[in-house]
């Protein structure tokens, strides 16, 4: 799964980032702000961040960092909540629609909790995203969740992984 980074849930030495003010340039090197390393760096991993200014802090790694008003895809696309999805494009083409009909298991094995995959079997799914290439696997696939929803994000139940889960296309 990934997420939206939020601001006001990181710390850390206070970063300078550079890039674009709006998303229409590549590798700008405009100055976007400082912000704390926590931030950057998740914004870094997840792909897009909110700003305790409201906007947004995209990264892509083909654009770099560039200013927006709404979380996007790689493409420019808006990122919607239990709808969006990235996967490789070679194996599930932009468009595809799928509901996720059993959430398998943890990567230790155990059950992902129920309120999660309860969640994910409910969302009606399209992939609209897709990942850096070579990062995953041919079977890896990313589901959209929204914006993280306190600190310590990655330690909570919804910072998950599954293996086996199967999936329905539409």
């Amino acid at each position: 799964m990934y997420y939206t980074a939020v601001e006001r849930f990181h710390d850390g030495d206070p970063t300078p980032v550079t890039g674009c003010p709006r998303l229409e340039c590549t590798n700008g090197d405009d100055d976007l702000g400082t912000y704390p390393a926590g931030f950057v760096d998740a914004v870094r991993d997840e792909g897009t961040g909110r700003t305790s200014s409201g906007r947004y802090l995209n990264w892509s790694y083909d654009v770099g960092f560039w200013l927006d008003t709404a979380p996007r895809t790689s493409d420019g696309g808006t990122l919607v909540p239990f709808v969006s999805a990235a996967a490789d494009p070679t194996v599930l083409p932009r468009g595809t629609r799928f509901t996720i009909a059993g959430c398998g298991s943890q990567d230790d094995g155990s059950a992902p909790p129920q309120a999660v995959c309860t969640a994910l079997r409910d969302a009606d799914w399209e992939i609209t995203d897709e990942f850096t290439p070579g990062l995953g696997g041919p079977k890896h696939l990313d589901a959209y969740i929204g914006p993280e929803t306190g600190p310590g994000f990655t330690d909570s139940a919804w910072y998950v992984s599954l293996t086996g889960v199967r999936l329905t296309l539409d």
